[in-house]
């Protein structure tokens, strides 16, 4: 059986040749993060197995890709690259990974929080230009801070802010309990926070679901940060509510179209925080996703 990582870029592929183990399934990778969707079926060349780290696979170009049988997508957005539903028609099992980057996750939507309550970035860009910026800041110790969503990336989240005297609210769709996290309908969260971070996996249920009148139902001056998926906050209603002044502040790591085109309202906005989807990248995240990619490769070889 064999594999390709298919868009690795360098860093990853060095982990992955380091983790790589005697006995392993023979895996060749694509030194080219860069590569474009119409090229699968030639950098795959047969292979049953395609790791993925960020290139779309339609599933009419899935259909050319004769051999193919698994992709091991490195993450857990694959829904936002790929329809699984659709490859599992086709025989071809897409395979998940979770966990590999809470922390690394959670310390970026942390770090957005307290941007956007401080506007650091905003100040550095103003005296960088000659101007002397100096706004109020937002204090967050004793501030509440609400959790859309509630698994590991929100877990490590609410760790970091009770250390930092914050109440933490959290809603989730199922039932959950965490140490001094108090868990409440969606309208009271809304409502209540001073500071709403979403922690979703984007699918049919969750896409839009931070809608016009959710952000209409937040609290006046509301910080919120996005390290989940931009699809899943209605886009024009949070750059209304920016522009008004109901929501204080946007701390995004992930948007509707990536990259972000330089003229987008978004970049136009004093009051947004942007990051470019790196929330996971830190070289311990990457050492967790490349070994948990090797692990699926070896189950998948052994079946």
């Amino acid at each position: 059986m064999r594999g390709v990582f298919v868009d690795a870029n360098e860093s990853l592929a060095v982990i992955f040749e380091r983790l790589e183990q005697p006995g392993d399934p023979e895996v060749r990778i694509n030194r080219n993060p860069d590569i474009t969707s119409d090229q699968y079926p030639q950098i795959l060349d047969g292979a049953e197995i395609a790791i993925v780290d960020h290139t779309a696979l339609p599933t009419d170009i899935a259909k050319k890709c004769t051999g193919l049988k698994h992709v091991v997508f490195l993450g857990t957005g694959a829904r936002s690259y790929m329809n699984p539903e659709e490859l599992a028609e086709l025989g071809v099992q897409v395979h998940l990974i979770k966990g590999y980057g809470d922390t690394a996750v959670a310390e970026c939507a942390v770090a957005l929080m307290w941007e956007g309550a401080r506007g650091l970035a905003k100040m550095d860009r103003g005296i960088r230009a000659g101007n002397w910026l100096r706004d109020d800041g937002m204090q967050l110790t004793g501030k509440t801070l609400g959790l859309i969503g509630f698994g590991g990336i929100a877990a490590e989240v609410a760790r970091i802010a009770l250390g930092s005297g914050m109440r933490v609210i959290a809603w989730n769709r199922s039932p959950k309990k965490y140490p001094k996290v108090e868990f409440v309908d969606l309208d009271e969260l809304l409502g209540g926070s001073d500071v709403i971070s979403i922690h979703l996996l984007l699918n049919d249920e969750t896409r839009g679901m931070v809608s016009r009148a959710c952000i209409e139902a937040m609290k006046p001056g509301v910080i919120l940060v996005n390290t989940a998926r931009g699809a899943i906050v209605d886009e024009e209603a949070m750059i209304d509510a920016l522009q008004s002044g109901q929501i204080r502040h946007a701390g995004l790591d992930v948007f509707n179209i990536e990259p972000l085109p330089a003229d987008h309202p978004l970049t136009k906005l004093p009051n947004v925080t942007l990051s470019a989807h790196s929330a996971f990248r830190t070289p311990e995240a990457s050492e967790n996703l490349m070994r948990a990619a090797w692990e699926h490769c070896r189950r998948i070889a052994k079946r």
